[in-house]
């Protein structure tokens, strides 16, 4: 019976992770993603502590290498697409603050 490296675990975890982001972001499913981007940043913390002291066979690593192309490649299409979504966020919270400044300044709008 083959025991599966942690290694790849955590890999498989973070391409599972990252591949559900893609299909909330595509569908424009904001909500779930702080939680899943947390996890993948949880996943890589683990792979910072236990990825130096497990060696992989060739094989594992051939796995390990598909996954993190798999990965950037799916990190950046979410990127992407939740790009868009921070620069109206930040125009209209923007626009609230120099609301808010005037309303200092002029005194409350009606």
């Amino acid at each position: 019976m083959l025991v599966q490296s942690e290694v790849v675990h955590c890999y498989e975890e973070l391409a599972s992770s990252i591949s559900l982001m893609l299909v909330l972001a595509r569908a424009k499913e904001w909500g779930r993603l702080p939680e899943l981007e947390s996890r993948c940043s949880a996943l890589v913390d683990k792979l910072k502590l236990i990825e130096p002291q497990e060696a992989l066979d060739a094989t594992q690593v051939e796995m390990v290498l598909r996954l993190i192309d798999r990965i950037r490649v799916e990190q950046a299409e979410v990127s992407g697409l939740i790009k868009p979504q921070i620069d109206d966020l930040l125009g209209r919270m923007g626009h609230l603050h120099q609301q808010k400044n005037l309303g200092k300044a002029y005194g409350p709008t009606h």
